[in-house]
């Protein structure tokens, strides 16, 4: 890339990171899904399909999705990583910020909206840089793995110690799995309010309904590449759904790592098997793999610290990295969306 392309490309980042911080992390990933949503669109109408179907179209590099939708206007690891950060240095910085009626910390909270506060978009546009820089670096360099997924989870956990954050946090309950604390509501006893443990998602942190809903979401990614050709279309309409969530409906679930992980799943089954029934089995794999493991990470990083890790962002990066490794050891024949 020549010098002058890449500071534009800083340039952009920056305001999209800051972008993020002004009106929210989840807001911008909203929009995410939005554009996704519409590339994906684009391409499935110009598209030839798979082989199993002769609808849609298999063109997952569709500029609004590449250049907008997972670049630096909405991508994730620059508007919602800005917001992210700013959202865990307003923790920090600004607690009497905080609404009256927030249960946890203030640095989780990624519904909220900053405005123009000069300093927080500031710190927004940082990390909006150094998520760029860490899908680019992933990317150059190959590596078998969601390099966006990477830099969400990373820049988050970046974000911990520098604003003076445990990286982990310590669990309150029977280990860092236990989150009966959180059924029982108990307080953390040190007058802030606080819950002891704060699961990432109340309406979505039991084993049995996130498996429920692990398999729902696979089967419906899976179908959605089988009939389209794109990895991302059932993840762009889990992603803009979240406009819900953020508007206050109750026990709206996440899913776009689960959707993903049908699609990605059913990607990889179709280079192994010729059958539209084994390719939709183990897309309902993915997506209970991407599920379980969205809640057995927030378990560790979400539920007991002090500021948002996204859980989907650390479920992608792991199953990513399964199926790169073995696609890279000979093990499978596709590595997925990988551009490896």
């Amino acid at each position: 890339m020549e010098w002058e392309h890449f500071a534009v490309l800083v340039l952009a980042a920056a305001a999209g990171g800051a972008f993020g911080a002004s009106i929210g992390a989840l807001p911008s990933f909203v929009f995410t899904g939005f554009v996704v949503l519409l590339g994906e669109g684009m391409a499935a109408l110009s598209g030839t399909g798979t082989e199993f179907t002769e609808l849609g179209g298999a063109n997952l590099a569709s500029g609004v999705t590449g250049t907008i939708g997972f670049g630096p206007v909405t991508g994730p690891h620059v508007a919602f990583a800005g917001g992210v950060a700013a959202t865990a240095y307003a923790g920090w910085r600004y607690g009497e910020m905080e609404p009256e009626d927030w249960d946890y910390h203030f640095g989780k909270n990624i519904l909220y909206a900053f405005g123009t506060k000069p300093d927080i978009l500031a710190v927004g546009a940082v990390f909006g840089v150094l998520g760029m820089l860490i899908a680019r670096f992933s990317g150059a360099l190959e590596l078998p793995v969601d390099g966006i997924a990477l830099a969400v989870f990373a820049t988050a956990v970046i974000a911990r110690p520098v604003f003076g954050y445990s990286v982990i946090g310590s669990p309150r309950g029977d280990g860092y799995f236990d989150m009966s604390p959180f059924a029982r509501e108990d307080e953390r006893g040190d007058g802030s309010g606080r819950l002891a443990v704060e699961p990432w998602l109340p309406q979505q942190y039991k084993w049995s309904g996130v498996a429920t809903i692990g398999l729902v979401g696979g089967a419906l990614g899976g179908w959605a590449w089988i009939m389209t050709g794109s990895v991302f279309m059932a993840y762009g309409i889990s992603a803009a759904s979240l406009l819900f969530l953020n508007l206050g409906v109750e026990k709206f679930p996440v899913t776009h790592h689960i959707t993903l992980g049908g699609s990605t799943f059913a990607v990889v089954a179709a280079a192994e098997l010729n059958s539209e029934l084994g390719v939709m089995l183990l897309a309902i794999l993915g997506g209970l793999v991407g599920s379980l493991l969205a809640e057995f990470t927030q378990r560790i990083f979400y539920a007991h610290g002090g500021t948002h890790v996204d859980p989907p962002a650390m479920a992608i990066v792991i199953y990513t990295v399964a199926i790169g490794l073995l696609y890279e050891f000979g093990v499978l024949e596709s590595p997925g969306y990988l551009g490896i």
